[in-house]
């Protein structure tokens, strides 16, 4: 059984200040709610998962409007929600549990960033025995700064990271070829 994991997809990480100088693939959140409208229709299980920063100063800190879920992809009744303030979807969470609870063996996982919380939670769940579908237009990347103080684009920071993550970690795909192949 096949589930879709929704990682961190929430307004606070729209605050490009907080984050670097640059966010590429500005429809990443569109493209995850496309996953999820054929997820519904289909009624295969859905997961959501939301960042809870420890960090006081954090758009995604809950006292901040910043940690709420973006409107295109709220969860619906039925659909559970884990918090986590690690970079990991499984780390501080049951949703593993669940997920083996329900059979699943296959993730369709989406959301925010590819670098941080979505590398994290492909390569756990890769490793933990589920076979992962990781949409490369459903997610998105911010620039970062260098050991030596270099730049490195949000681009190549998201380029990059899908090479490390392509058939070791997970298949990539993007949303029309996904959805195609439904």
């Amino acid at each position: 059984m096949t589930a879709l994991v929704l990682i961190d997809i929430q307004l606070g990480l729209q605050e490009m200040a907080f984050y670097g100088t640059e966010r590429n693939n500005p429809m990443a959140e569109e493209n995850c709610q496309k996953i999820l409208l054929a997820f519904r229709e289909k009624q295969w299980p859905v997961f959501h998962v939301k960042h809870d920063s420890t960090n006081p100063d954090s758009p995604l800190h809950p006292s901040k409007k910043g940690n709420a879920i973006h409107p295109l992809v709220q969860p619906i009744e039925g659909e559970p929600i884990f918090a986590k303030n690690v970079n990991s979807a499984f780390i501080g969470t049951d949703l593993e549990a669940q997920l083996r609870a329900m059979g699943i063996s296959e993730l369709v996982m989406v959301g925010l960033t590819v670098e941080h919380c979505i590398s994290t939670s492909v390569r756990m769940a890769a490793n933990m025995g589920f076979a992962v579908v990781l949409i490369s237009d459903a997610t998105a990347a911010f620039d970062k700064v260098g050991v030596n103080g270099q730049v490195y684009g949000a681009d190549l920071i998201y380029h990059t990271e899908l090479a490390n993550l392509k058939d070791e970690f997970a298949q990539i795909m993007d949303t029309d070829t996904f959805l195609k192949s439904l």
